[in-house]
């Protein structure tokens, strides 16, 4: 099923706007800010085996930046370049670097969403307004200088206005965004937690406190919103108090505040995906052979040897099991990365793989000097 489809399901599913204020059918798109989109999406397309749909920049009609439209399965990237020096984007990559600026959420009524957003407190940053037919978009703020645009689309809508079609063929082994996280200030999770319940009537889906996520040098503290569907997921990390800097410090310093700190892509098939994104030249975190001992003895068969041989984390809990890893930093900070996941029932996110992922994290933050 086509990503426009299977929103649409979705929003056939989804509660009437009488009884949801803020009903949100899944992700629209991500946008990335980069140094270089024509490389970005390069390395994509190459690593991620994401394809080209869409192109708009001053060939199209628009001087000021460069964007070009990737997609894989259910996920959209929007990678957006500057194509002359003073615009805004340059400003953002001065200070942040590359990554994420903009999780655009896909809503089925954009007057009553961001209404509803802004009655609850929201910062509107862009009225509702209808920018081609059939489809309305709207913007509010998130953390950081992270924001939300909203997006209505009924029928068959153009991406955005302006751009042309580049359809390519792709058989990539991204089958959509499974969540994102985002990194904030020491005291801000639980008001940014409180603002996505408040905004847009998420919920608490998991929360990980105290000794859930620590090692002997460092903590961090999260919790996990979703909307009702679970088609959105949201994890908030905080730093906690430790002996050394935490990955999320590490993160605030180098991005300059808060912002996303990886994007989780959901895959049927982990190992494969794992072995392409590998020959490209993508690099995952390392996990010691010892912690695959154990995972012999568990009732569902998992090919261990494969798992050993890549560095696949395995977790499991009441409601199945799942395979995940986590890339290195995918530009030159050490700020986002990926995490590829493949989900066999749980809807957890890998709690039993915290101490070994923290322990990988904190041995590349000592290689970089920042520990």
């Amino acid at each position: 099923m086509a990503p426009t489809e299977d929103l649409l399901v979705r929003a056939a599913a989804a509660p009437a706007a009488t009884e949801d204020p803020f009903p949100v059918l899944g992700i629209d798109h991500l946008r990335f800010v980069v140094g270089n989109a024509k490389q970005a999406a390069h390395f994509y397309r190459t690593a991620f085996g994401m394809r080209r749909t869409a192109y708009r920049g001053p060939e199209t009609g628009h001087p000021e930046h460069v964007e070009h439209l990737l997609e894989c399965g259910d996920a959209r990237f929007l990678l957006t370049g500057e194509a002359r020096p003073g615009t805004e984007i340059g400003r953002h990559l001065l200070r942040h670097g590359d990554g994420v600026t903009d999780i655009a959420l896909r809503v089925a009524d954009v007057e009553r969403a961001h209404a509803h957003a802004v009655a609850r407190g929201a910062e509107s940053l862009a009225e509702p307004r209808e920018v081609a037919d059939g489809l309305r978009v709207a913007a509010i703020a998130g953390y950081g200088e992270v924001l939300h645009t909203l997006v209505e689309r009924t029928g068959d809508t153009p991406f955005l206005p302006g751009f042309e079609t580049t359809d390519e063929p792709g058989t990539g082994p991204i089958t959509g965004i499974d969540h994102v996280v985002g990194n904030v200030e020491l005291g801000r999770m639980d008001e940014w937690v409180g603002f996505y319940q408040r905004v847009m009537g998420f919920t608490n889906m998991k929360e990980f406190i105290g000794d859930d996520i620590a090692t002997e040098y460092s903590a961090l503290m999260s919790k996990v919103v979703a909307d009702g569907s679970r088609a959105v997921k949201f994890p908030i990390n905080e730093p906690a108090a430790g002996q050394r800097r935490s990955q999320i410090d590490e993160f605030l310093e180098f991005h300059g505040g808060p912002g996303v700190q990886h994007v989780a892509l959901a895959t049927d098939d982990i190992v494969g995906a794992v072995r392409r994104l590998r020959a490209a030249g993508v690099e995952f975190l390392s996990t010691p052979g010892a912690y695959y001992d154990a995972l012999a003895e568990w009732p569902e068969p998992l090919p261990v040897e494969e798992l050993r041989e890549l560095g696949i984390l395995a977790d499991r809990d009441e409601d199945g099991h799942l395979l995940q890893i986590f890339t290195a930093p995918v530009q030159d900070r050490p700020t986002m990365f990926f995490e590829l996941i493949e989900r066999h029932g749980s809807e957890g996110f890998g709690k039993g793989n915290f101490k070994a992922l923290f322990e990988a994290v904190e041995r590349e933050q000592a290689r970089r000097g920042n520990l």
